[in-house]
């Protein structure tokens, strides 16, 4: 057997990796599961992006390589959205980048701008892709642990000079997952101001910029003066319109940036499937009269996620953004173990902190992904679970 590589064995199990296989044993068991594990809604898709599918996907030039370039009208398409929800003029050709879903752009730019010796910050509790991208590229990652004494934000300043020195990404995810935090606008200023000084490229991940409930409004790193020259931002339509297993993202950037990722991705696909990429299209048209009721849905989903735990016994903070609560565990009960005995005795998934790294243990995260119901049943096991913990230190 050849032997693998370093940067491979230092990977990390990642934390979604085994749960559908458990969640099978169990339904097959006759167990009631409950999934508040990923961050994929049990809701449907705008109508126009299933009927911009079925018809492209009929056409022969929409199943052919799409390249880098793929479908022009997906560009444009985009390009408009940011202007109308960001006031940005973006150029659709040069600083815009058809992705996969944007995870795959975010772990492919580290493939450009790391190497060993050079340092990718990660936030962690954070999202796999940042230190995945970061480990296979052969570069070292500095791994800052978010807490509630930052309110969950990366303080540059208490990062060492030297790390400093040798850093060349920050990624950034705001809202944020796993947490739900949000930053304010005098942070981002703040930090954009230090990559610039540093010549650290921002990679900054903003998936979840259009759901936001109470009068939050998220924006775009772009809206930060000086942001173009050291920023990308990744968008997605996974969590705006429930589009998760579709793969289709973007990133925007200066075309010097935006370049670099293309090139790479030129080496390693061929486009996005343009009838995708259509699809595209009719859901950031639609975004009018499909995401204010999409959002309304999981406000609803928020609220009722939040009594439910705070009922059964958990604290809860309120988020202003995202799909999910960020819950402390009581001193001395590790996450992983919660989360193993939450599923094995209850059948109900979340994710423990410490699957997001070290640096989130002490939490787990629920997705309010599935009815109000449900949710409320989920927490009520969770409750019975916390009880038990509770009794066997008594």
């Amino acid at each position: 057997m050849p032997q693998l590589a370093g940067r491979f064995r230092t990977l990390p199990e990642y934390p979604l990796a085994t749960i559908p296989q458990k969640k099978r044993e169990l339904i097959a068991r006759g167990v009631d599961v409950i999934d508040l594990g990923a961050g994929d809604a049990d809701l449907a898709p705008p109508a126009g992006a299933l009927e911009a599918l079925a018809k492209a996907s009929h056409t022969p030039a929409m199943n052919r390589y799409g390249f880098g370039l793929g479908l022009v009208a997906y560009r444009e398409a985009i390009s408009a959205w940011m202007l109308k929800r960001f006031g940005l003029r973006v150029d659709p050709i040069t600083e815009i980048v058809p992705l996969i879903g944007s995870k795959e752009g975010i772990s492919h730019l580290a493939l450009a701008y790391l190497e060993p010796g050079r340092i990718g910050i990660i936030p962690e509790p954070g999202y796999n892709a940042y230190q995945g991208g970061t480990m296979l590229a052969s570069g070292e990652p500095y791994r800052y642990a978010l807490r509630p004494r930052t309110n969950f934000l990366i303080d540059l300043d208490e990062i060492p000079g030297e790390t400093l020195r040798q850093a060349r990404i920050l990624y950034l995810n705001y809202p944020n997952n796993p947490t739900a935090a949000i930053a304010p606008r005098d942070y981002l200023e703040r930090v954009v101001a230090r990559c610039r000084e540093l010549d650290i490229l921002l990679v900054y991940d903003n998936a979840y910029s259009e759901l936001a409930f109470d009068g939050y409004v998220p924006p775009s790193i772009f809206e930060i003066p000086g942001a173009r020259e050291v920023a990308i931002e990744f968008h997605s339509l996974s969590k705006t319109y429930n589009m998760t297993g579709w793969r289709c993202g973007w990133s925007v950037a200066s075309p010097e940036i935006s370049s670099v990722l293309t090139k790479v991705k030129s080496f390693t696909d061929t486009g996005q499937f343009m009838a995708v990429q259509a699809a595209g299209v009719a859901a950031l048209e639609s975004y009018d009269t499909f995401v204010p009721q999409n959002v309304a849905t999981f406000k609803a989903r928020r609220d009722a996620a939040v009594q439910a735990f705070s009922d059964a016994g958990f604290t809860c903070e309120t988020p202003r953004a995202t799909m999910y609560l960020w819950i402390p565990l009581p001193e001395g009960i590790p996450s992983a173990l919660f989360a193993d005995r939450l599923l094995d005795e209850e059948g109900v998934v979340v994710m423990p902190g410490s699957g997001f790294g070290a640096g989130g243990e002490g939490f787990f995260r629920i997705s309010f992904i599935t009815s109000p119901e449900r949710i409320a049943e989920a927490a009520r096991r969770a409750g019975r679970v916390l009880a038990s913990f509770g009794a066997e230190v008594a």
